[in-house]
């Protein structure tokens, strides 16, 4: 329980230590971005199929691949339906609407992204908690780690909109824990859900692995190829993918 305790905060605080890089490096350049946001979608790529897919098939029981695909499209179609519903929150923000008219378009905007992060965060959290389900540690620190790298590049992309939109430094950063926090509750929800009845643990680990491959499929390979960068972002992706199956062989 302690490693994944330790894990949920590790996963978590990369969105925070992501969101510090923010503050630092507020112009950060689309090439830098892309490149290191699909790197990270390389990562969550390979920890997604090793550390969840192929586990699911492993312990499906009698139907591992009828319970493989069924977990894949119910988790990733249940990303799409958070999407679908993702309300507009800009009260949150604190900035005085009826003063600045003309910003409720962009709060909208930037808001919808940042909430979107934050709804993302809790299926990859739940992904990073049920790999512990397996009992193989190697497999549940690959996914973590995969996912933990990738949060530290989002962090770090939600806090310039944050602030050219008229958010305070004080109120982007206390949103960007609150990503991290959602990531921190999902992973211990993961973890419990998996421990209480192993029975689900085949469809819970195929529903993960959907979550995480609706996400690196929907949100980050069309975002890192949209700038010009898409040589460059495909062989980070690959560079991504090759430094997990390398980890996954040497901690195997």
């Amino acid at each position: 329980m302690k490693v994944v305790l330790l894990t949920a905060l590790g996963v978590g605080g990369a969105s925070i230590i992501g969101a510090l890089f923010g503050f630092v490096f507020k112009k950060i350049s689309h090439k830098f971005s892309d490149i290191i946001l699909s790197f990270a979608a390389g990562v969550m790529l390979a920890a997604s199929v090793i550390g969840l897919i192929l586990p699911s098939l492993e312990y499906g029981g009698r139907f591992p691949l009828l319970v493989t695909i069924v977990g894949i499209f119910c988790g990733a179609l249940c990303v799409n339906l958070i999407d679908k519903i993702v309300p507009h929150l800009h009260r949150m923000t604190g900035v005085d609407i009826e003063s600045h008219p003309d910003a409720q378009k962009q709060l909208d905007k930037v808001l919808l992204f940042v909430i979107a992060i934050a709804i993302h965060n809790l299926p990859e959290g739940i992904a990073a908690g049920v790999g512990f389900g397996t009992g193989n540690m190697a497999d549940a620190i690959v996914i973590a780690g995969g996912i933990a790298l990738q949060n530290i590049p989002e962090g770090m992309v939600i806090i310039t909109p944050m602030l050219a939109a008229g958010i305070s430094h004080r109120r982007t950063f206390v949103i960007a824990i609150i990503t991290g926090i959602v990531e921190i509750i999902g992973t211990l929800l993961g973890y419990f859900a998996v421990t209480v009845s192993t029975a689900i643990l085949p469809f819970a680990l195929a529903f993960a692995g959907g979550t995480m491959l609706y996400v690196i499929s929907d949100e980050m390979i069309p975002e890192t190829h949209a700038h010009g960068s898409e040589r460059g972002a495909t062989y980070s992706l690959l560079a991504g993918f090759c430094l997990m199956i390398v980890f996954d062989v040497l901690l195997n």
